[in-house]
């Protein structure tokens, strides 16, 4: 008699690799729930997704960013290394590899299109550069440290799209965000970049890139809801969009 099973094609499950981009540390919340997080999500989408970190001071305009399926730019901020984190987000930015970047990943990710898209060379980062004349990156007036808040989404964008174009709860850990000063300049026109999500008063709290097969950052940490159990929405939408441009390249 034949073993169960005999004869039939063993289903391999599809592997994504994540390229963490952060210097991993094991007291941050967020660096907690984001292998927990990217679990729930590949369980969900029936594949498994494998992180690696990437250590900002490891990385450069050399490294090759092409061995990973994703790129996340991870909270934790300041990095070792801006120029190691700006490089990652730009191969991703340029190659149309599927890229989520939250907290210190929106900020960075905003800096890297002021720079290299708008050629704004002195775009900075307040946290570094506190009297840089163009911190496209600046303190808020109401720091977001453990706070909560109720976004709305933008209809038709693709974070609307993960949370079933509904309005969302999520929670921060930050004290900086983007300068309302430079938004008009940054969102819409050459930079390329689509605010996709607002705060309670009116303030652009996530970005996506038009054009991109998946390119969307926010200055919430969604990946904290792996941490009660649930998948992150916009987790599953970066392997989803990982899976489908593997699907379409091999």
């Amino acid at each position: 008699m034949s073993a169960p099973g005999a004869g039939q094609a063993e289903t391999v499950a599809v592997t994504i690799e994540v390229g963490l981009v952060g210097d991993h540390d094991g007291s941050i919340t967020a660096h907690r729930a984001i292998p927990v997080a990217l679990q729930l999500a590949g369980e969900a989408l029936g594949i498994v997704a494998r992180p690696r970190w990437l250590a900002t001071d490891s990385l450069d305009a050399g490294t090759d960013f092409g061995v990973f399926d994703a790129l996340w730019c991870v909270p934790g901020s300041p990095y070792r290394r801006m120029d190691g984190a700006l490089a990652a987000i730009r191969f991703a930015r340029e190659r149309g590899l599927p890229f989520l970047g939250t907290c210190g990943g929106f900020q960075h990710a905003v800096i890297e299109i002021a720079r290299h898209v708008l050629g704004w060379a002195d775009a900075e980062h307040a946290e570094t550069a506190p009297d840089a004349p163009r911190a496209v990156i600046h303190l808020l007036e109401c720091g977001l440290v453990e706070a909560r808040e109720r976004l709305g989404p933008v209809p038709g964008s693709r974070l609307s799209m993960a949370y079933c174009g509904q309005t969302f709860e999520e929670g921060y850990r930050c004290r900086y965000g983007l300068n309302p000063r430079f938004a008009d300049a940054l969102f819409g026109g050459a930079a390329g970049l689509q605010a996709c999500a607002f705060g309670p008063e009116g303030d652009a709290r996530a970005a996506e890139l038009e054009g991109h097969p998946f390119f969307v950052a926010t200055l919430f940490q969604p990946e904290r809801a792996a941490l009660e159990g649930r998948v992150p929405p916009l987790v599953q939408a970066l392997l989803a969009a990982a899976i489908e441009e593997k699907r379409e390249c091999c």
